[in-house]
Formats: structure tokens, sequence, C-alpha cells
């Protein structure tokens, strides 16, 4: 029997539980003295306690001595971090997810571009930032290298501005990631954010399961994600796809991910804008619609599969789509404050 241990909590925990209990897989939580009787703990077959999610060598001890020889990262917290990915082949357990090699050369934004470069994927036109912003033709978009989620980025409208958006950008990219590394590029004024999810076995086979949309956004946050996407052709849908598996295909990448695409509303072309080497939170959406030789499909089944040297036994024309799914997410905001995001007590929730 395989022993899987799950970095993470809540949600995403149960869902892989759930899948790894089917597949007949012995499921292993870990847990903070905060959620020692969280739903997750009571559901998973064992459970070791941690003072921290995000302390590497205490998740990998951790799985050592639950005699785990797998690790699911869920998303969030160690899902996306290449020490971790590095301490787990060291210690001889396998990461559900791609290599360290793939999350460093795909987890930084300026090296994806060069792998989506090399791979003849379309990416945003840039700007070195030795040139003279003068000369730049605005407004441009001043993002971290390092990191996502919206943080360390600024829209700049004028060379009068540029100056301080690059300084801001470059200090909330430093707090937020430790690395204050820069892009300028274009700044698309209306476009849709498109995202593939591409899954890749450790044989060399790469297929994607269509799309997303994930425009609907504040403070670059995502609010609605839709599968498929509403407002592409079926022309932008084959060249985008076709994008990501060739981007996949380009870094070597093993198990489930998303690339994500800006669709220009103006001109209709595409670019890369960066890769997720994770399981995604909308992951839901594509299995809601996606079906493979007419089932429908489990992502975090083929994640599983494919983490034990299977081959993923798909061919691109077994994957098809049928009807359409929206995930909506719940954000907690100070309506009082410019709906700036606030902790605080829910009252009352009732699902509908």
């Amino acid at each position: 029997m395989n022993t899987l241990l799950i970095a993470n909590r809540g949600e995403i925990a149960r869902r892989v539980i759930r899948t790894a209990r089917r597949l007949g897989w012995r499921t292993v939580a870990i847990h903070s003295d905060l959620d020692a009787g969280a739903l997750h703990v009571r559901e998973a077959d064992d459970a070791v306690r941690v003072e921290s999610y995000l302390d590497v060598d205490e998740v990998v001890a951790a799985a050592r001595e639950s005699g785990a020889g797998y690790v699911h990262p869920g998303y969030g917290f160690l899902s996306e971090r290449a020490p971790f990915a590095r301490a787990l082949a060291e210690a001889g357990i396998t990461l559900v997810g791609p290599s360290a090699e793939v999350m460093d050369a795909m987890g930084r934004k300026d090296a994806a571009r060069e792998v989506a470069v090399a791979a003849g994927v379309p990416v945003v036109p840039s700007y070195d930032l030795d040139d003279d912003p003068a000369g730049f033709a605005y407004p441009v978009l001043v993002k971290a290298a390092a990191g996502g989620g919206g943080k360390g980025m600024r829209v700049v409208r004028s060379a009068a501005d540029y100056a301080e958006g690059f300084a801001a950008a470059q200090r909330e990219a430093r707090s937020a990631f430790g690395d204050d590394t820069i892009l300028v590029e274009k700044y698309v004024e209306s476009g849709r954010h498109i995202e593939v999810q591409v899954m890749g076995d450790t044989h060399g086979h790469v297929v994607h399961l269509f799309e997303r949309d994930c425009s609907t956004q504040r403070r670059h946050q995502k609010v609605l994600e839709e599968a498929p996407a509403p407002a592409i052709t079926e022309e932008q849908r084959a060249a985008i796809t076709g994008a990501a598996v060739a981007l996949a295909a380009q870094c070597g990448y093993t198990g489930a991910g998303t690339v994500e695409f800006l669709l220009d509303n103006a001109t209709g072309e595409f670019y890369f804008l960066e890769m997720n080497t994770r399981l995604q939170v909308e992951h839901p959406v594509t299995e809601e619609v996606v079906r493979v030789r007419g089932q429908r499909v489990d992502l975090v089944e083929l994640q599983l599969r494919v983490a034990t040297g299977e081959p993923l036994g798909i061919d691109q024309d077994d994957v098809t789509l049928q009807g359409h799914a929206i995930e909506a997410r719940v954000y907690a905001e100070d309506s009082f404050g410019g709906f700036l995001p606030q902790a605080g007590r829910a009252g009352e929730v009732r699902w509908p």
C-alpha cells in the first residue's frame, strides 16, 4: 500500500484524501496545535504534529516518521518551493509534482519567460531596465520577477510616474519575496486572463485539459473562474492550448500544472504570463467539464499515477469538453475602507 502525506490542511487536504483513499492509498495528515481536531486530521488514516506548515525540515521529518513514500503539497504553503522538492528528493521521498529544477525554471517570471521563448511561445513585449524610460510606450507594467498574487506590481502610465512606480514595486517585492528583481513589460489595457491545465508524465508525454477563464479579478486576485473560457474562438483555443503543451514539454514538466496567458482584446494576440507548478485552487471547474474518453477526469488521481511512474495513457484526442462550470471565491473585505481585504468573524453563513 502506498503511503501519502498531505503537506497541507483544510479543503485541499480533504480533497486529496478522498482520491487517495479511493485508490487504496494510506493517507497521513499534518497539523499544528491550533488545528489538531480539524476535519482533514480526522479523515486521514494517520496524523503527525508539526510546529509550522512552512518548515521544510519539519514536514520532511514528518513524512519520514510516518513512513510516507509520497508527499502531496496541495496549494499554497510549500507547494511551489524548490527547496522543499529538493529536500524530499534527498530523503528518497517522491513529491507529487514537478522536480526542483523545473520549479526553479518556472517559478520565476524572468526564467520562465526564457523557457517560453525557447519553446516558441509568445511573450509580452518587454523593456530592458537599462533603457531610457522616456522612450517606453506607455502604459507599462512594472512587476516582480519572483512570487505572484499581484504583489510587487504597478501600472505606470507616464515617464514622469515611472521612477515612483518602479521603486514602489521593488519595495513590495523585497518585502513579500525577499527578491526585488523587476521586469518591465507592455501593459495590456483590456485583456482576458486565460490559463491552461496541463498534465505531463515521466515518459515525456504532455496533454492539455483545456482552459479556464480567470479574468474577473480584484487587485490581481481571482474572483471568478470559468471552464471552458467563454469568450475565445476555436482558433484561439487551439493556439493557446498548443502553446501551453509546448511550454510544458520544453521544461520537462511532470504532474499537474497551469500555464497562464493574457489575451489582448484589442488585437486578439495572446502572451505567456507565468506557470503555476502545482494544482490550482480552481481545478474543480476543469474536472466538471473535461472528459477523457467520455469519463470525468480526476486531476489528483492523474497526479498520483504520474508520481508512481505510470504513463498518462491519454492522447490529446481522448480529451473533450462537456458543459460549463463556474467557481466563485468568497472574500472578506472592508466595504467602508475601499473594499480592502479584511479579517474577522463570520456571524452567519448559508451555502446554497
